[in-house]
C-alpha cells in the first residue's frame, strides 16, 4: 500500500471517529463502508465474530458494541430509522481482525486501530511490519507444503534441507552459511527471520513455482527436484537483478520474532487502555 493511499485512508477513519462520554467510537454503519463491505448483512456476520472474540477475552459486549438507532435520508425528503452500533476502538480492532484480510481496507484497519497514537506515519510503519510478518508466515506455509509434496516423491527432510539450501545459493549467490555470516544471523535461527520483506517474498515465489512444477512435470527424486528449485531461484534472482535489486546486498532486517512481540504488545495495550477508561 502506497503512502498516499495510507494517508487517504487515515483521513477517512479519523473523520469518522466520534466521542461519547470521553470514549472514542465509530458508527458500525460508517465502518462498514470504510472497510469495503457493500451489504450490511455481510458486515453483521463480521461483527458477530468480533463480539464472540470480545466475550472470549472477558470483556462485556455491551461496553464495546452498544446498539443505537440511526436516521437516514430517503427519497422525496423522507427519513428512516435503521439499526446501528457504536464501536469502541477495541471493538473496531476486533471487527478488523475478523474481516476479509484480502481487502486493503481491512489490512489498514487492523493496524490503524492497534496504534494508540493517532499519527499516519506510525500506522504506515506498522503496516510495513505487519506485511513482513505475513510474508514470513506465508513462506513457512509454502515451504511446509513443498516439503510434503517432496516427501511423497522420495525426498526426506534432510534432502529437503539440501534442496532449500541450494535454492538459497541460487537466489543470493551465497550458500546459507555464508549468507548468515555476512548478515550476522545466529547459526541456530532461520535466515528468513532476518530477511527484508522483498527477499522473503522472493523465496516464497521460487518455492511456489517449484511446488507447482514438481507436480505438473511429475518430477521424482532429489536430483531432478533440486535442479528445478535451483532454476526457479535463479529466475527470481534474474528478475530482481533486472530491477536493480541484489538480494545479498540488502540490509538485514529486525528479527521477525521481535517484531511480532512488539505488535502483540501493542494489541495488549488496546485492551489495557480500554479497561482503564471504564474505571
Amino acid at each position: 500500500m502506497k503512502s498516499e493511499e495510507i494517508k487517504n485512508l487515515f483521513a477517512k477513519f479519523e473523520a469518522a471517529a466520534a466521542e461519547l462520554e470521553g470514549i472514542e467510537c465509530w458508527s458500525a454503519r460508517e465502518l462498514q463502508s470504510l472497510l469495503g463491505y457493500n451489504k450490511w448483512e455481510n458486515f453483521e456476520k463480521v461483527i458477530d465474530k468480533a463480539k464472540s472474540a470480545c466475550k472470549h477475552a472477558g470483556e462485556a459486549i455491551a461496553d464495546h458494541f452498544p446498539e443505537v438507532r440511526k436516521t437516514i435520508a430517503m427519497p422525496k425528503g423522507a427519513e428512516k430509522e435503521i439499526n446501528d452500533m457504536l464501536l469502541t476502538r477495541y471493538a473496531c480492532y476486533l471487527v478488523a481482525q475478523n474481516g476479509d484480510s484480502r481487502k486493503e481496507e481491512i489490512s489498514f484497519a487492523q493496524n490503524y486501530f492497534a496504534v494508540q497514537t493517532r499519527r499516519a506515519e506510525l500506522v504506515e510503519q506498522r503496516l510495513l511490519e505487519y506485511e513482513r510478518i505475513m510474508a514470513r508466515e506465508k513462506l513457512s506455509h509454502t515451504e511446509k507444503q513443498l516439503s510434503g509434496i517432496l516427501y511423497e516423491r522420495g525426498v526426506d527432510s534432510h534432502g529437503f534441507d539440501i534442496i532449500r539450501s541450494k535454492g538459497d545459493q541460487a537466489l543470493f549467490n551465497l550458500n546459507t552459511k555464508m549468507l548468515k555470516k555476512k548478515m550476522g544471523v545466529p547459526e541456530n535461527r532461520p535466515m528468513a527471520d532476518f530477511l527484508p520483506t522483498i527477499s522473503i517474498k522472493a523465496k516464497d515465489l521460487a518455492a511456489e513455482i517449484t511446488s507447482l512444477n514438481v507436480q505438473s512435470k511429475d518430477l521424482i527424486g532429489q536430483t531432478k527436484i533440486e535442479k528445478e528449485h535451483i532454476e526457479n531461484n535463479s529466475a527470481v534472482r534474474d528478475l530482481l537483478n533486472k530491477r536493480g535489486i541484489i538480494p545479498e546486498n540488502l540490509p538485514i532486517a529486525e528479527d521477525v520474532k521481535k517484531v511480532q512481540r512488539k505488535l502483540n504488545e501493542a494489541e495488549r495495550k488496546i485492551l489495557k487502555e480500554t479497561k482503564l477508561k471504564k474505571k
